[in-house]
């Protein structure tokens, strides 16, 4: 489906980016596009893949004029642009509506606009039953991509959703390397907390099938299982060969949840099973609300969300077989000698 299209990467420069890129640039796809503002990762990605495939836009998803030239041309994109980081989207709910919200918008019409084909918009498991602003406005660019889905304007857009990506920019996992490379304490704070384990390429896999298979408004997520921060300190010590190093407990960050889901019960109604993974299908209900007034759904009632507290736990051996076939993380396993 790849072969002679244009594939354009909002926030491009970032771990799903490269993913990406890995995959891609070396089949017969004849452009990959990465857009984003920072152009010293841009930079450093021309020079480290040295590829005539790979053309780089300057820009801002905020900034709507800045996709138009962009986009021209392109048959798909993979809107991957957003602030991610819960903290800092606490403490900037503004900034985070400004790219997580506006800024999907401006991707959609712009892709419209152009003839895109088809877009697939990446969300998070923090959009589910939000506690946080990161969550709240992916919860938001989700029903924007949505909204405009059922214009059916011959752009398709439909939209991935998934939980912790292993060693993504950002992550734990990086940082608790990081921690026991300078000799700091893991800090974990709360070793009860689960997450659901999926790698970068399992992300790439993920957009792929429903960039495959997606119609207009469904959203896919991939089954996954969890375990607790606690045990990935202890196998990240393991797998670094030091058992002993100092595990400190420091408490729930701001707008930080115990566990993550992927569907509310609500959700999981209208979710079809495709085994590896689940479709959300829309809600098609028209605006005339009337008629839904008068029965109700004991079928909704009856239904549990998918969440990392319910889904497969991880063992030790088995988090540590995945930590140890992390490609991200493997120059750090050599530096401590891990084979």
């Amino acid at each position: 489906m790849f072969k002679d299209k244009t594939l354009l990467i909002t926030g491009g420069t970032g771990s799903f980016g490269n993913a990406v890129v890995r995959r891609f640039l070396n089949t017969d796809i004849k452009e990959i596009r990465i857009f984003s503002r920072d152009e010293k990762k841009q930079d450093d990605m021309r020079k480290y893949y040295k590829n005539p495939k790979l053309k780089f836009y300057i820009g801002d998803v905020r900034n709507y004029d800045s996709l138009i030239d962009a986009f021209r041309g392109v048959d798909y994109i993979f809107h991957a642009a957003a602030l991610k980081q819960v903290p800092s989207c606490e403490f900037y709910p503004m900034e985070a509506v400004r790219t997580n919200v506006i800024g999907t918008e401006n991707v959609l019409n712009a892709a419209i606009n152009a003839g895109v084909k088809k877009v697939i918009c990446l969300s998070t498991d923090k959009a589910v039953y939000p506690i946080n602003a990161m969550g709240i406005t992916k919860a938001l660019m989700e029903k924007v991509a949505i909204a405009k889905s059922r214009a059916n304007n011959g752009t398709t857009i439909c939209i991935t959703r998934y939980g912790n990506v292993m060693a993504s920019r950002g992550s734990v996992i990086p940082l608790f390397i990081n921690q026991v490379r300078n000799n700091q304490p893991i800090t974990i704070t709360d070793p009860n907390m689960t997450r659901f384990m999926m790698s970068l390429d399992e992300a790439v896999e993920l957009v792929l099938y429903a960039f495959k298979n997606g119609k207009d408004g469904e959203i896919f997520v991939q089954k996954a299982p969890a375990a607790t921060i606690g045990l990935l300190g202890e196998t990240i010590r393991k797998i670094l060969k030091k058992p002993n190093h100092e595990i400190k407990i420091i408490g729930t960050r701001h707008g930080e949840k115990l566990y993550e889901t992927l569907i509310t019960r609500e959700e999981m109604v209208r979710a079809k099973d495709l085994g590896k993974y689940y479709k959300i299908e829309p809600d098609t209900r028209d605006l005339n609300y009337n008629k839904y007034f008068e029965n109700g759904d004991e079928v909704i009632t009856q239904a549990e969300e998918y969440n990392s507290h319910n889904t497969y736990r991880l063992k030790e051996e088995e988090l540590e077989s995945m930590l140890l076939n992390l490609r991200e993380i493997q120059e750090d396993l050599k530096e401590f000698g891990v084979k």
